[in-house]
């Protein structure tokens, strides 16, 4: 499970996206629960990336559908760091 302040962080960068005002969880969707569109996602990625100096493999991003999932995927960039 992701270090909290990950998650927090993230929740920070979702919450100005999240149109439809739904409580932000860890099992939260990025398509389905917030209906972002994949455009929307990759400027989302890119703000990530930038936020904790890391860089998201494009092959795993079709696997990073929740919250949860980016924000495992950060922490686990970063431990490799």
């Amino acid at each position: 499970m992701a270090n909290p302040q990950i998650i927090e962080k993230i929740y920070e960068m979702i919450s100005p996206l999240n149109k439809k005002g739904i409580e932000l969880t860890p099992d939260v969707t990025f398509a389905s629960d917030l209906e972002l569109d994949s455009l929307t996602v990759m400027d989302l990625v890119a703000d990530i990336e930038d936020e904790f100096d890391i860089v998201l493999p494009l092959n795993l991003l079709p696997d990073l559908e929740t919250i949860q999932q980016v924000a495992d995927a950060v922490e686990k960039i970063l431990n490799e760091g």
